[in-house]
């Protein structure tokens, strides 16, 4: 589709310095931008490539005044924050792309299942009994809901995305593609001779309004109870969440992180790619963990922590400048020993000596 800069400014309420006629059909960085891309600058260390761009429209701040000529072909939309102007259009593109309504054929919808106005399903995607999907979910072809699933307006399965049977996802959710929610939790018990029998997990999984889950991550249903995510957070790829954890609202979670069964985590935490959190610990609120910590104690509120065993931040820097020169130490230690040894031999000659 294609806007004029009038139009997008309208929009973002904006105002238009340059051809409010002109024409784009596509976004792009400003470096790489070409003819009928619109582009923005929010960083200063970018305004070099403003001059140069080829793009049709660029978003600037709105009392942005260029340190030398732009592009005649360049038309300026200035706004008071470019970042957040092209993240809304950013979202408008999603929509536009994602804006698909009925049924595809290949695939099995239930008789009972209960399907909400503007409901698209893509070929291929099986929705099971009793299944509810409330108005405009769109299901992307190649996805699994098992019976009883409940997910709420406006959320959004990415293509192959598998969601067991009682799990219930909110309003506004984002399910990228391979993520499984709802798998058995990890419960295995051994009998008296060592052998590990399963332990079902009756539970279910429960996303509330507006989380987002990447891609290939999964979140295992409670033994009994749930497994909650809780509101606006952000869980990236590649992240493992056990059976009973729970996680706070607006907290992000970063790649290939594992939260243990039975953990919680609380609300407007920052965890870093790789962590490990181990069970039935308690994760305070605003806590920040950095990437590749390993986590086997609660954590306070507020609190900002590193290493593995993890532990206060400052305290892990300071430690880490005495690890690096850690050979010196151990060089100055031996050659310290030696002197050390050298003095004893020559007391005790002396003792000799003297005796």
């Amino acid at each position: 589709m294609q806007f004029t800069a009038a139009q997008i400014a309208d929009l973002l309420k904006g105002e238009v310095d340059g051809d409010p006629q002109v024409m784009v059909n596509d976004l792009a960085k400003i470096e790489e931008a070409r003819t009928g891309t619109l582009t923005f600058l929010a960083n200063p260390r970018y305004t070099e490539f403003l001059f140069t761009t080829k793009a049709t429209i660029a978003i600037v701040q709105r009392d942005f005044v260029p340190a030398k000529p732009v592009p005649k072909s360049l038309t300026l939309i200035r706004v008071d924050d470019p970042r957040h102007a092209f993240t809304q259009l950013l979202e408008r593109n999603e929509r536009l792309t994602t804006d698909k309504k009925g049924v595809e054929q290949p695939s099995y919808v239930s008789p009972t299942a209960k399907l909400g106005k503007g409901v698209y399903i893509g070929a291929f995607s099986h929705v099971g009994d009793g299944v509810v999907l409330g108005d405009g979910v769109k299901v992307f072809p190649g996805c699994f809901i098992g019976n009883d699933a409940v997910i709420g307006a406006g959320s959004l399965l990415h293509a192959g995305v598998k969601v067991y049977h009682r799990t219930a996802i909110g309003a506004r959710c984002v399910i990228h593609s391979g993520a499984v929610i709802g798998a058995d939790g990890f419960g295995f018990v051994p009998d008296a001779t060592g052998v590990y029998e399963k332990m079902p997990q009756v539970g279910n999984v429960v996303l509330e309004d507006d989380v987002e889950v990447g891609a290939n991550t999964t979140i295992d249903r409670a033994t009994i109870g749930h497994t909650v995510i809780h509101k606006g957070t952000k869980l990236d790829n590649l992240i493992q969440v056990g059976h009973n954890a729970e996680v706070g609202a607006h907290s992000v979670v970063v790649a290939q992180t594992g939260i243990a069964g039975s953990s919680k985590v609380g609300g407007y935490a920052q965890i870093g790619g790789q962590v490990g959190i181990a069970g039935h610990l308690h994760i305070g609120d605003r806590v920040k963990i950095a990437a590749q910590s390993g986590i086997g104690a609660n954590i306070a509120d507020d609190a900002v922590v590193q290493g593995s065993p993890a532990f206060a931040i400052g305290e892990y820097k300071r430690s880490y400048v005495h690890f690096r020169n850690l050979p010196e130490i151990v060089q100055r230690i031996a050659e310290l020993e030696k002197e050390v040894e050298a003095l004893k031999a020559m007391a005790a000659s002396g003792t000799k000596k003297d005796a």
